[in-house]
């Protein structure tokens, strides 16, 4: 195993428990996003303007795919920055914000004040994640492209 790539060989617990030394800084804008969408996604019901036209294109689903697109992405970031992570630790990522807008959306229905279940904001948070694996491996590819153009 190189120290480029301490992911590749299928043990992250393991690895990233011993090798990986990654600075809580990197993680910052990462943990001040899922707290901005903690708090937008528990805002009581009346709280939340309501306009006629952002209906009819669905713009909710909208903010759920890009709230949680942008979480991979800046969850994903350090690990891309600093150890060239493989695609395998993107997609847990990924996998890993995707469960975390399944449990939202039961936090929303059991606990939030007048807020709904709904399987199509669960749907919109994994395209968003999904869409944010892939920007990710965008940026990967820039990284590689670049630091070996040095």
């Amino acid at each position: 195993m190189n120290n480029k790539e301490p992911f590749s060989n299928g043990s992250f617990y393991f690895t990233f428990a011993r090798k990986v030394k990654l600075k809580f800084s990197l993680f910052i804008p990462a943990i001040l996003w899922f707290i901005i969408t903690t708090v937008l996604l528990v805002l009581p019901g009346p709280d939340i303007p309501s306009v006629g036209f952002l209906n009819k294109i669905y713009f909710d689903k909208w903010v759920h795919a890009g709230l949680f697109g942008g979480m991979t992405v800046l969850f994903s970031f350090p690990f891309i920055w600093k150890f060239n992570a493989t695609k395998k630790l993107l997609i847990y990522i990924a996998i890993v914000c995707a469960l975390y807008g399944v449990a939202m959306e039961y936090v929303q229905k059991y606990i939030a004040f007048e807020r709904d279940f709904d399987y199509f904001d669960m749907v919109a948070d994994g395209v968003g994640c999904i869409i944010g694996y892939f920007v990710s491996t965008f940026f990967k590819r820039r990284l590689e492209k670049k630091s070996s153009a040095i």
